[in-house]
């Protein structure tokens, strides 16, 4: 692998650990689970990308793709709490839709960006080459990003929200609105990835109606993966486990394509990454009966 294929698994691996975040968000704090961001990555990659070519600021641009975001995700919660749609089926319901919305926001399949004023361009006075000026820019949002996550899940709200998802009767119980927590938990996920579409969107110069198939799949592993290496002994290791274990995901998977005797395409990208998540899913597993044996062997 190159430096350059090297710095390109880091950028796009930080990227999809927004996506990690927000499934994060859904799956293990609300307990929802979301297939929204199939639909929610290629939306903020739509609205920022039709908004630039259109000459708006990339940075107002960004920030409309993360409100269309949150909209998606409240669709979703409303759709579940309002209307009693179990939730994996209104996430789908909702991910279907914004199929024929992305479309319609385009206007065509898919947008360039590459001749527009873009974050990336407008930060380029660094004086960095793009292979490296890209993964710093991903690097610094996707850290602001982090820590902002960690204060939100730390603060009495966020310990409501996490409490909504752990034991949804007893946060009844104890006076927090559940409902409403569970609003502002999918908006708030949902518009994490909704940024991820539109930095991925900016840093590799287009937006298309069909990139977000799998997305749910990667931020999954992210997740698995963190927990697998990281451990959810807090909230905040648990979070930085996100970010770390997609950077991995997206280094293993430009190995893997890289690895000449290997002999994978980019065509066996879904293999590698059903690999990688039945891996991360084994690792848990195989960690404890170990930690069980030594600990036997070291009782008296």
């Amino acid at each position: 692998m190159s430096l350059i294929q090297f710095l390109g698994a880091i950028e796009i691996g930080l990227v999809f650990g927004l996506v990690g975040l927000g499934v994060f968000l859904s799956f293990r704090v609300l307990n929802f689970p979301d297939l929204t961001v199939d639909g929610s990555f290629p939306l903020g990659a739509a609205v920022c990308a039709t908004l630039i070519v259109g000459g708006v600021n990339p940075w107002l641009a960004t920030l409309a793709a993360m409100v269309a975001g949150a909209v998606a995700g409240s669709i979703t919660a409303l759709l579940n709490l309002r209307f009693n749609i179990l939730h994996l089926l209104a996430s789908i319901l909702t991910m279907i839709a914004l199929y024929s919305i992305n479309l319609r926001i385009m206007g065509k399949p898919n947008v360039a960006v590459i001749g527009e004023i873009t974050i990336i361009k407008q930060l380029a006075f660094i004086g960095l080459p793009n292979p490296q000026l890209k993964p710093l820019i991903a690097a610094v949002i996707v850290g602001i990003v982090l820590f902002l996550v960690i204060r939100f899940l730390a603060s009495d709200y966020g310990l409501a929200m996490r409490a909504t998802g752990a034991n949804p009767r007893m946060a009844r119980a104890m006076g927090v609105d559940t409902r409403q927590a569970t609003y502002v938990g999918m908006s708030l996920s949902n518009s994490l990835v909704a940024l991820a579409g539109a930095l991925f969107a900016q840093m590799n110069g287009y937006a298309d109606v069909t990139m977000g198939t799998g997305v749910i799949v990667v931020g999954l592993a992210a997740v698995i993966l963190g927990e697998a290496i990281c451990g959810t002994r807090s909230i905040v290791v648990w979070a930085i486990g996100c970010i770390i274990g997609s950077v991995i995901y997206r280094l293993a998977v430009a190995f893997a394509l890289n690895a000449q005797f290997l002999g994978l395409t980019s065509s066996d990208l879904n293999l590698v990454t059903a690999v990688l998540v039945a891996v991360a899913l084994i690792l848990p597993g195989a960690r404890n009966p170990l930690r069980a044996m030594l600990s036997r062997g070291a009782a008296p």
